[in-house]
């Protein structure tokens, strides 16, 4: 079971099951616990591969035993997604932990996936549990109608879930009209029904700027 503990420590309480968390999360721990070290994120080979094509590096530890684990990572904020069956698709950086039952994956996204040089890939996370995703100060979640399509800056993205369809365009950002572009401003827009999870601050990127 998660829950949190303020808004930057995840408490998970397991009775002989496990979960899937980023390597090096853990901070504490009570009970009887074995940790083990995944390779590409628990996919197995075809994982590892992905990953290492894409650039898209993602080192999870799985956790099993009798107690509560906490976990943090950097003193970011962590916010709590419950999934029915659906895909929550996430930026590698931003999943701090997940059910085992969950199905973790990769998925080609074009070229959002350049954010935080991911390549052109970004993880996807799927089947009936909670994972925790991590955001650089208090996550915003928006959304998205069909009478409301979003766009969001790819700095600032963390992950979506729902039926939403995405695509790339350039336009004018807040950092070119205050002359700190490089060269063309590259945006996310998500069209459909479904939420996205945003942040409070921007990354530096690749898609965001070129």
């Amino acid at each position: 079971m998660f829950r949190l503990q303020g808004t930057k420590v995840l408490a998970v309480e397991m009775t002989g099951d496990a979960v899937k968390a980023k390597n090096g999360s853990m901070v504490a721990y009570d009970g009887q616990m074995a940790f083990k070290k995944l390779s590409g994120g628990g996919e197995g080979l075809r994982g590892m591969v992905t990953r290492r094509l894409t650039g898209e590096q993602m080192t999870v530890m799985e956790v099993r035993g009798q107690g509560t684990c906490w976990f943090a990572d950097r003193a970011s904020e962590i916010n709590l997604v419950s999934l029915q069956g659906d895909k929550l698709f996430v930026e590698s950086s931003n999943l701090l932990a997940t059910d085992a039952g969950l199905r973790t994956g990769t998925t080609f996204t074009g070229l959002r996936g350049a954010s935080q040089g991911n390549g052109l890939f970004t993880t996807t996370v799927e089947g009936h549990g909670q994972a925790a995703i991590m955001s650089d100060g208090p996550a915003v979640v928006l959304r998205v109608s069909a009478q409301y399509p979003l766009t969001v800056d790819p700095g600032a993205y963390i992950a979506h879930q729902g039926n939403l369809r995405q695509s790339f365009q350039s336009g004018v950002t807040f950092r070119t009209l205050l002359g700190e572009g490089g060269g063309e401003a590259f945006q996310i827009r998500f069209e459909g029904d479904g939420l996205v999870y945003v942040q409070p601050s921007e990354r530096n990127t690749i898609a965001g700027d070129v």
